[in-house]
């Protein structure tokens, strides 16, 4: 794949309605064909990931009556990566009386996003999130609530207003639990078959349309086919292309990344979520980040030293040689920015060589003043859990002295293109939750990816997948389909096996993750991205021709799992970096160095590259489709939270 691109048609979401915003959704919904129950039994849906997406997707498509096959790589659903969710998950239910509304949360996360999403799935978004809650309510899942008895909720970045309901530090554990007892339910019921501990290597597309996937058997080294009316893809975010990340170990773009090999455009890959609140690094050892909720940015305050070079203690620096460096220059939103933005300020006082800590790389994140406020035991009833986690992994007491933090690669906005029915560019290829692009633009807010997954699993996809199985079943899928998908994955697997080269696939890893930080990270420069661009193709050259996998193909093999895994996300690598190239613009987690303002702020270029980047896969260099974004309820303009 060379550094250029071609530019194909536009595209367009042909299936969002027109008229007021506030009944798209209700007409959408009316308008997509219903299937009665006999049918729905003939009909039979597969889910990849068992994610909060995955999850609720694949029990309320059980509990509607379809046949429901569910794979996911972990040994239970109860592993999957949302699990690690903490702070909490946004709602505009406005208990708290302070302003919120369904229309204040769709124009935070438009505008959050840098003026580059949807607005008729972000709105649709807010105005589903209110059943979101309900319905984890309902499910038994343990939000905290104040003295009354009603839910609590707490202020988040990018919000003025208190949105966001928690479960201490581990929101997405219970919100998950919910999920996977309602996937249990319908597994028990016979609706649902689970297949854990399998991997989807390839999709399966029969004259154009989607029809099934093949899987390995993670155990046993058996290659299985799996065949469809649809599939539904709820595979997460591709944040590991970059090694290092918060992400866990097994978080990967495999599943999206073929089949967009097979059609499905791929969009914004460059849009990377740098999270502000991560525990540094602290040595070449590690494979993974571990986050810190965002959560604490509600009563820790983030500091630097006055002075550069200044490395005493945090106790031994006083007041007036601090620098409350967010709240100084966003006072309307203080250490509640959003997290683009929280992100390249801790970067700028670091670069100023005002960073604590080895290196020189963290900013300080203390609850002194809190404690003092609150009392220890409030605010340990909070973040206690987040507290002990910090202690275990840095052997430093935050509550006696300040947490140290740094920004580190989180989620990813770009993802396979879909429409408003979150169908791919291949009819029946649906896909749910960070595996697709479409809600949150160029800068996800905090809070917001729980709720865009519970909302696609439990109320959007089992509405608008029923008008595509409307005209189902859709027959036998062709043999020779099947078979040239098997055939495609058994030769890749025998070439990683075959090839008895000198370096492990994680080393290989670790080199493009340092790249992809390095030149495609916080700050892009067209300067850094070429290099990139010329040195991802010779490391994927030499990673094909010497890459060492052990084992064989028909045992349990994690080498092997892990060397499929990389050999992806290199090509992914360099298309992340065609995209970050040709947008010459900064937006949201998107940050190219010649693209600011006086302020050193994102400057957008609205009148180019107000679009979606929608990557056809083309074996000469991929094919820029745009889709225009238009604005009728949000004025477009420049961000600010000062």
């Amino acid at each position: 794949m060379s550094t250029g691109y071609t530019e194909g048609e536009p595209i367009r979401d042909t299936k969002a309605p027109d008229g007021p915003i506030e009944e798209r959704w209700e007409k959408r919904k009316f308008s997509a064909k219903l299937v009665n129950p006999a049918n729905k039994r003939k009909l039979h849906v597969i889910v990849v990931g068992t994610g909060l997406a995955g999850g609720s997707a694949a029990a309320t498509l059980g509990e509607l009556g379809y046949n429901v096959t569910s794979f996911c790589y972990q040994d239970t659903p109860r592993r999957a990566h949302s699990i690690a969710a903490q702070g909490g998950i946004n709602a505009a239910k406005n208990y708290r009386g302070d302003g919120d509304s369904i229309y204040r949360l769709f124009y935070d996360t438009v505008k959050g996003g840098d003026f580059r999403a949807r607005e008729s799935n972000v709105y649709r978004l807010a105005q589903v999130s209110v059943n979101i809650i309900d319905q984890a309510v309902a499910q038994g899942v343990p939000f905290a609530r104040e003295y009354g008895g009603l839910l609590d909720t707490r202020s988040f970045g990018g919000a003025q207003v208190s949105r966001t309901f928690y479960a201490r530090g581990q929101t997405g554990q219970q919100l998950l639990l919910g999920a996977y007892q309602a996937l249990e339910r319908q597994i028990a019921a016979g609706t649902v078959k689970m297949h854990t501990r399998h991997e989807m290597l390839d999709l399966i597309v029969s004259e154009g349309r989607a029809r099934g996937v093949i899987v390995r058997d993670m155990v046993t080294g058996e290659i299985e086919r799996h065949v469809a009316d649809a599939v539904v893809l709820a595979s997460g975010g591709y944040g590991n292309v970059f090694f290092l990340s918060t992400n866990a170990k097994g978080c990967n773009t495999t599943a999206i990344w073929r089949a967009h090999r097979r059609g499905a455009m791929f969009a914004n890959p460059c849009y990377t979520q740098i999270h502000p609140t991560c525990i540094p690094v602290s040595g070449d050892h590690q494979s993974k980040l571990t986050l810190m909720s965002e959560s604490l940015r509600n009563d820790g305050r983030v500091w630097v030293p006055l002075k550069a070079g200044d490395t005493r203690p945090a106790s031994a620096i006083p007041e007036e040689e601090r620098d409350y460096y967010l709240e100084r220059i966003y006072p309307a939103f203080g250490n509640l920015v959003p997290r683009d933005i929280a992100s390249r300020a801790a970067k700028n006082v670091c670069d100023e060589g005002r960073g604590v800590g080895p290196g020189g790389l963290g900013v300080y994140l203390d609850f002194a003043d809190a404690i003092r406020r609150l009392g220890r035991e409030a605010v340990e009833k909070k973040y206690g859990n987040l507290f002990e986690m910090y202690e275990r992994i840095t052997g430093e007491d935050p509550y006696s002295q300040p947490m140290r933090i740094y920004p580190a690669v989180h989620y990813t906005m770009g993802g396979l293109w879909v429409d408003y029915d979150l169908q791919s560019t291949i009819p029946g290829l649906f896909v749910i939750g960070e595996a697709n692009f479409s809600d949150h633009g160029a800068n996800r807010l905090g809070a917001s990816a729980l709720m865009q997954g519970l909302s696609d699993g439990y109320f959007v996809l089992p509405t608008t997948i029923g008008d595509y199985l409307a005209n189902g079943p859709y027959g036998e899928v062709d043999e020779e389909d099947v078979t040239e998908a098997e055939a495609e994955v058994r030769q890749k697997i025998e070439k990683l096996l075959t090839n008895n080269g000198t370096r492990t696939a994680d080393s290989y890893h670790r080199e493009l993750g340092k790249i992809m930080w390095e030149y495609c990270g916080m700050e892009r420069t067209e300067e850094s991205l070429r290099k990139a661009l010329e040195r991802i193709p010779e490391l994927r050259e030499e990673f094909w021709q010497n890459v060492k996998v052990s084992g064989e193909a028909d045992e349990l093999n994690q080498a092997l799992e892990r060397a499929g895994r990389v050999g992806d996300f290199f090509d992914l690598a360099e298309l992340m970096c065609i995209d970050a190239l040709h947008r010459t613009e900064s937006c949201g987690g998107h940050f190219r160095a010649e693209s600011q303002d006086a302020d050193g702020e994102a400057l957008r270029d609205d009148e180019n590259f107000s679009y979606v980047a929608a990557w056809e896969y083309g074996e000469q260099g991929p094919i820029l489709h745009k889709e225009d974004l238009d604005y009728e309820y949000v004025k477009m303009s420049q961000r600010s939270y000062k």
